[in-house]
């Protein structure tokens, strides 16, 4: 497989060495781009190296505060704080376990006793039933990764202060990557959802592995909930891994405009999401009398392309313009994808890299890579 690589195979020995070494390499790069409000128009910038801090003063606190070894819970939708969690729990030696934010309070409580969790993090719109599992697992009051109060920013501040006062726990704690570091609960599809147990070393070699195939771009957009390895592993750590900028999307609603303004160059979806944009793209080549024409400019491009000749993203800029313009491929999984709609999007410049896993596998299995698409 040497001869299809496209880039050089990175290797992490544990989450602090992923963490020092992006820090280090990418440095006032933007890491994560999002808003706080959606309705806002300014959006906020974190680089590599504020990513990297953050990560090691949580991880300070964590360690200072006993929950080395012990389980803690994060629930909320995907946001610049989660990402920060998710790296500043393992790096810690805790175990991450991520829940599902639109669980109802008593699923959520019992899954947080079944995973012995010590404590709970919580953005705000989850905060209720985060109380309510704390109340049933009888542990201290939820942590939120909103705001200063109690929260994840606190954590922050009190970490960064022992740092500055000579603490070096961060470190100097043995991280072991074969340890339990993740806790997953699936979906569930023969009963209720169990754990599923994966180390850093699981998720660390699955993008290792996967990367070298891959022709990513730049910048990204994040759509997926994290509390799933495809929407961790994938979105987050294995764009971190290459550098580039997550635009942290605030929501299904608001898609359509963040592509226009955010111009990613790829992204990351599940087939329901491309099955949507295929049938909006479809409605207004109807509206628009364009049908037959597309057709007929995919048929004629299909047969340049045979022979060396690729006009796509010429031939097809409008449609291409309601991505933002500069999307070249899209990283699809977590269900089958119906070929015609892949086929179309090849056609008109998105090459589809299509994925196959489970989470017992942090989660990819196979996947096509962009040579062969």
């Amino acid at each position: 497989m040497k001869n299809t690589q496209m880039h050089e195979r990175v290797l992490f020995k544990d989450m602090r060495d992923l963490m020092e070494q992006i820090g280090e390499k990418y440095g006032e790069r933007c890491a994560f781009s999002y808003r706080l409000d959606p309705r806002d128009k300014e959006v906020h910038k974190k680089s590599y190296k504020e990513l990297h801090s953050d990560v090691r003063a949580m991880a300070t606190e964590l360690i200072a505060r006993g929950y080395t070894g012990k389980h803690i819970c994060v629930v909320g939708k995907m946001s610049y704080n989660w990402a920060v969690s998710y790296y500043a729990i393992m790096c810690a030696g805790a175990v991450l376990v991520p829940l599902d934010k639109d669980w109802n309070a008593e699923d959520l409580s019992e899954t947080a006793k079944s995973a012995e969790v010590s404590l709970i993090i919580a953005d705000n719109e989850s905060l209720a039933k985060a109380k309510a599992m704390a109340e049933a697992v009888e542990i201290g009051e939820p942590l939120t990764l909103d705001g200063d109060n109690n929260g994840i920013e606190e954590l922050i501040n009190s970490g960064n202060e022992r740092i500055t006062n000579g603490d070096r726990a961060y470190y100097d704690i043995e991280l072991d990557p074969n340890k339990l570091a993740l806790l997953v609960f699936t979906s569930g599809t023969t009963g209720k959802g169990k754990g599923v147990m994966l180390t850093q070393r699981n998720s660390l070699e699955d993008i290792s592995f996967v990367i070298p195939y891959v022709d990513y771009q730049v910048k990204t957009i994040a759509l997926l909930p994290p509390h799933h390895t495809f929407g961790s592993t994938i979105t987050i750590l294995g764009q971190n891994s290459l550098g580039c900028e997550i635009y942290i999307s605030s929501g299904i609603r608001y898609v359509q405009r963040e592509l226009l303004e955010q111009k990613p160059g790829h992204a990351i979806m599940v087939p329901l999401y491309l099955e949507t944009f295929y049938r909006k793209i479809q409605a207004k080549l109807k509206d628009t009398g364009k049908e037959k024409l597309v057709r007929f400019m995919i048929k004629v491009s299909n047969g340049l392309r045979k022979i060396g000749i690729d006009i796509r993203r010429k031939l097809f800029k409008d449609i291409l313009a309601a991505f933002g313009g500069e999307i070249r491929m899209v990283i699809c999984g977590g269900a089958a994808l119906n070929q015609e709609i892949a086929d179309f999007f090849d056609a008109v410049g998105v090459g589809l890299i299509n994925g196959y896993g489970i989470t017992e596998c942090a989660p990819v299995i196979s996947v096509n890579h962009s040579k062969h698409i």
